[in-house]
């Protein structure tokens, strides 16, 4: 079971659930009865996300589990349907290229399949949704947004018009688009509609890499909510005034040591903001109700051992309230809370046959780099009573510039774990969450002081007795690829070996304008040089700090892995660095998996490689 929500009016549930067929399919359940029924589900297909129209209706869009990316000959499309599974409709393509006519000049009302989803119209009862449809300047090049809104029973589109090159957009609770944020080379303008004078005005311009506020949502009263750095080193939830345009000087939620992400809690009838849900370590939910405080507080009674996020009914608090229970040890269940007769109900797992007692605990720690800047980082030990000397795998996140972890429950640390390894996740500068410094910090620092902070996160485990200093391997995805290239070859006294899937080998390769790459031109222009390095001022850097020309250093056992039609990190990389490196390393193993993209979608696949990665663990580090 996953991705379990209420309905706007509170009185029912709709859940993702995979079926005996292991076809994942849409299932409604009326919260008074407990009766379940499916809304809709294919033989052939998956379903892999649906949102509420109203509370008698609603979209999803559909995926299929068992073919690679490579194989993929569908768009997701969108479908409406109601709860009792009756009036289903084709809202937007799924073949690419695939609208029909019926031999006149009356089309059939389904938008083209590069259409999708963007926001539920929050006016009560509405027929209506809010799709995007991209405008192309080129191939991987967005210019901008178009806002639709689509009536689901009809098929009705309307275009809405935009202000310019618009990329993001926030919708009002009359279903009237407020905000729109226009991209402009390496700047963006973020602009409000003044239904007043009815015009839209610029209310900020900045840098696009490091603007002044990020617009979050619009509460029912018209407030304009936002995400802002001021003066401090990390971001913090404020209100924006609409006249003054300008930032609150009162933050409303600020996380010490983290910059605010989250999403804001409104109970519609009274227009009142009743909390807001961020992420520090975990997820919490700071309640400015006393009444949801109160509730929170009997369900973390009745549930000790997780962290229990709240939701309440679109339209308003009502007389269930949905529970979504896990903690590092726990995936995710799902349970509703009745707040008639303080009664909570299991609902269902997400993983049912994860044992808890069994799992890895996950802590958060903090170490010095060389530097003395502080990085965070998730240390999981395995289950038993030896924590010390151990062997440990360093698991890099990819992005680079993304946040790599939150504290719950994670597949491939639960698997490291349970084969016997310490894992570390170190959070490197250039990380994002922990501050603008931290961010920064990382700016063209690929193979340099970001791969520093990954020897000293070993280092650091040695000192405190965690790790055995001769059983350390370094692994990751994407950038974390790359770095764990770059360890073995920065670092054979610290890394005995290194697992690289799906890695950057060659920096200057990602530059390169191709139909192989997705990268945009806008990225490729503006990002990429600020962050990662000018293709031109700092091609030497560039060049010295790319795996595949210091593959005559590394000599460590290595086990190489790609997709065959990965368009972030082509196969190129894979191929290139494997024909330079195995000329002098006998022991590096390689794999190719021709159907997949970047990351394993097959249950086979990850079979397959997690299978590898233990036995070349085993082999090199293990006991």
């Amino acid at each position: 079971m996953n991705r379990v929500e209420l309905s706007p009016d509170g009185k029912s549930l709709a859940m993702l659930t995979a079926m005996k067929n292991g076809r994942v399919q849409l299932v409604s359940m009326d919260l008074d009865t407990k009766k379940s029924k499916i809304v809709a589900g294919f033989s052939d297909v998956d379903i892999s996300e649906f949102h509420w129209v109203n509370s008698k209706r609603l979209v999803f869009k559909t995926t299929d589990n068992t073919v690679a990316t490579g194989e993929l000959r569908y768009n997701p499309g969108l479908f409406a349907v109601n709860v009792d599974g009756s009036e289903l409709r084709t809202l937007i393509e799924r073949l690419q290229g695939g609208r029909m006519t019926t031999g006149t000049k009356i089309q059939k009302r389904i938008l083209p399949a590069e259409s999708y989803f963007y926001a539920v119209d929050l006016r009560l009862n509405s027929e209506s949704i809010f799709v995007a449809q991209p405008v192309w300047a080129a191939i991987n090049d967005l210019r901008a947004l178009n806002l639709i809104s689509l009536n689901t029973n009809t098929g009705k589109a309307e275009f809405l018009s935009r202000p310019g090159d618009s990329r993001s957009w926030l919708v009002d609770y009359d279903g009237k688009p407020k905000v729109s944020v226009i991209s402009e080379g390496s700047k963006e303008k973020i602009m409000y509609y003044d239904e007043q004078n009815d015009r839209w005005e610029v209310i900020s311009e900045s840098d696009k890499y490091s603007g002044k506020f990020t617009p979050l949502e619009l509460g029912p009263d018209g407030t304009l909510y936002v995400v802002a750095r001021k003066t401090q080193d990390t971001s913090s939830l404020y209100r924006f005034d609409l006249k003054t345009k300008a930032v609150d000087d009162q933050a409303i939620v600020s996380v010490a040591g983290y910059d605010f992400s989250g999403h804001l809690i409104f109970d519609r009838t009274s227009k009142k903001l009743l909390g807001v849900s961020y992420l520090n370590d975990a997820r919490s939910t700071y309640w400015l109700d006393e009444n949801m405080l109160a509730m929170q507080k009997k369900i973390d009674e009745l549930l000790p051992a997780t962290i229990n996020q709240l939701s309440i009914a679109r339209d308003g608090l009502s007389r269930y309230v949905a529970v979504r229970s896990y903690s590092d040890v726990q995936p995710q269940i799902y349970a509703i809370y009745d707040t008639q007769d303080g009664k909570l109900e299991l609902i269902g797992h997400s993983h049912p046959k994860i044992n808890a007692k069994t799992m890895a605990i996950q802590d958060m720690v903090r170490y010095p780099a060389r530097d003395g800047l502080q990085i965070p980082a998730y240390l999981s030990l395995p289950k038993g009573d030896k924590n010390k000397n151990l062997p440990m795998v360093v698991l890099v996140h990819g992005g680079p510039f993304i946040r790599g972890a939150k504290w719950e429950w994670d597949a491939q640390v639960q698997f490291l774990a349970s084969r016997g390894y310490a894992v570390l996740q170190p959070e490197f500068r250039g990380s994002t969450g922990f501050g603008f410094k931290h961010f920064k910090a990382g700016w063209k620092q690929w193979g340099l002081s970001m791969q520093d902070d990954l020897a000293d996160a070993a280092k650091w485990a040695i000192a405190q007795g965690i790790a055995d200093p001769k059983r350390i391997c370094i692994a990751g995805a994407s950038y974390g690829g790359y770095a764990s290239l770059m360890g073995i070859a920065n670092h054979p006294e610290l890394f005995q070996c290194a697992v690289n899937w799906v890695g950057v080998t060659n920096i200057p390769l990602l530059y390169e304008s191709s139909w192989t790459n997705d990268y945009s031109a806008e990225w490729q222009n503006y990002g990429m040089p600020s962050m990662i390095g000018d293709p031109i001022k700092d091609a030497e850097q560039l060049r010295n700090t790319s795996p595949v020309n210091l593959a005559a250093k590394i000599t460590k056992p290595l086990l190489l892995a790609y997709g065959g039609v990965d368009r972030r990190v082509p196969i190129a990389h894979g191929e290139q660095f494997y024909a330079e490196v195995s000329k002098h390393n006998t022991k590096v193993e390689w794999i190719k998996y021709p159907e997949e993209g970047h990351g394993w979608k097959l249950e086979r696949t990850r079979l397959d490689f997690w299978l590898r990665v233990e036995n070349f663990l085993q082999e090199n580090i293990g006991q």
